[in-house]
């Protein structure tokens, strides 16, 4: 983040004192000290001075920390999540893709595909439901020099999924 960052200063812009010390919050909650939502800082006003910080940039910096704040909380803790929809699901599901492993070690293709396909038809009640603990427990086998799929971006997606899972 660039809380840090020196912002422009205008003729006619925010008060500096305020956008420094709401800076220095968000700075603060993003590195382990105290709490800040992504609300508070949208809550946040700011006068406007003589020889202040140019409203366009702060705007800016204030947004992508917002974002920041956002994303540094847990998917399962986040305010306002609603409830998974199963057509949303199985739509993300089918078109997610994953990166080839090329050289690497990775996921067998077939094995994963087959394990989606189970979360698929479970979400249209046309097979058992899977749940995310199922999501989570779920282990492929690994591929040296076959089809296989990037094992980070499979873990990502599926950690993803379990949450959305629980929120059904």
């Amino acid at each position: 983040m660039r809380t840090g960052a020196r912002l422009p200063v205008v003729w006619r812009g925010y008060d500096r004192n305020q956008v420094d010390t709401l800076l220095n919050r968000i700075s603060q909650a993003l590195n382990g000290g105290p709490a800040m939502s992504a609300d508070e800082v949208r809550e946040a006003r700011f006068d406007v001075v003589l020889r202040g910080y140019d409203s366009r940039a702060v705007d800016d910096l204030v947004r992508e920390c917002i974002r920041e704040l956002e994303a540094a909380v847990p998917i399962s803790e986040r305010p306002g999540r609603s409830r998974a929809e199963p057509g949303w699901l199985i739509n993300w599901i089918q078109n997610t893709r994953f990166s080839d492993a090329r050289l690497r070690s990775g996921y067998d293709v077939r094995d994963v595909d087959a394990f989606l396909g189970r979360v698929v038809a479970g979400l249209r009640g046309t097979a058992p439901p899977v749940t995310a603990r199922d999501v989570r427990e779920s282990g492929f086998r690994v591929v040296r020099l076959g089809p296989g799929y990037d094992e980070q971006e499979v873990d990502r997606f599926l950690l993803q999924l379990a949450g959305a899972l629980e929120r059904r």
